[in-house]
């Protein structure tokens, strides 16, 4: 299910992808491209490296995602749900659909193929892209979480550059346990979405067509950050 108050962001590419694109970046290209990103105030960047197999599930041939993060506002989070949280959330998913057109293009001006992957089509999940990178985990009350925060939207853009920093092992798993013994977003839901053993039932969330954000202004990561909650749950495992 798709946040329908999302409306298609408009093609915003400026340079045509290079007839044949470069494979291999350099590191200080590489870092001046996540410097860029930063500056047009993404929260980070991670990479995904899709396997056969993956690709195969979904049905597309692609193999090197870029994943650009940034950090839903806060102010809007704290809203009630409303047609005019939906029109802001909007305006935020606009503005950052722009800025990722624009990143596109800095690849391509250097000779890389790279084109944003549509946020809004159904035929492939971004989430489970997300999954792939590695740095990514799903929570108990169905979010996508990076290390940098519970409250993130991300766009992507799929390359022919075949040498970025992909990672092999995820270092979040723990998340999951965590997630398993905490409950808040289950006490704190006002639309009671998780049944009685704490699965969550997505088709009664109405972050997608109302803007809800409850579960994620009670969670702990968002209150306090990942590497805070981190701390707590390994002393607590002592």
């Amino acid at each position: 299910m798709r946040f329908i108050y999302h409306q298609p962001v408009p093609n915003f590419y400026s340079i045509e992808n290079p007839q044949k694109p470069k494979n291999l970046i350099s590191d200080d290209f590489l870092n001046e491209f996540e410097d860029i990103a930063v500056a047009s105030r993404f929260a980070g960047v991670s990479y995904s490296k899709l396997g056969e197999e993956f690709k195969k599930d979904w049905n597309i041939d692609w193999d090197n995602i870029i994943i650009l993060k940034y950090a839903m506002s806060d102010e809007i989070l704290k809203m009630e749900p409303s047609k005019e949280k939906c029109r802001l959330m909007d305006v935020e998913f606009q503005e950052f659909g722009q800025k990722t057109f624009a990143l596109a293009d800095v690849l391509r001006r250097e000779g890389f193929e790279a084109d944003l992957i549509n946020p809004l089509d159904d035929r492939v999940s971004l989430r489970a892209i997300a999954l792939q990178s590695n740095e990514a985990i799903i929570t108990r009350s169905n979010m996508c979480m990076f290390k940098e925060g519970l409250n993130l939207g991300f766009f992507m853009i799929k390359t022919s550059i075949e040498n970025l920093p992909f990672k092999t092992e995820n270092d979040m798993e723990w998340v999951k346990d965590h997630c398993s013994t905490c409950g808040v977003c289950i006490d704190r839901c006002p639309e009671k979405v998780f049944d009685e053993e704490g699965k969550f039932l997505r088709k009664q969330c109405t972050a997608h067509r109302e803007g809800c954000s409850k579960c994620i202004n009670s969670c702990p990561f968002y209150k306090n950050g990942y590497e805070k909650v981190k701390k707590r749950y390994w002393r607590m495992k002592k």
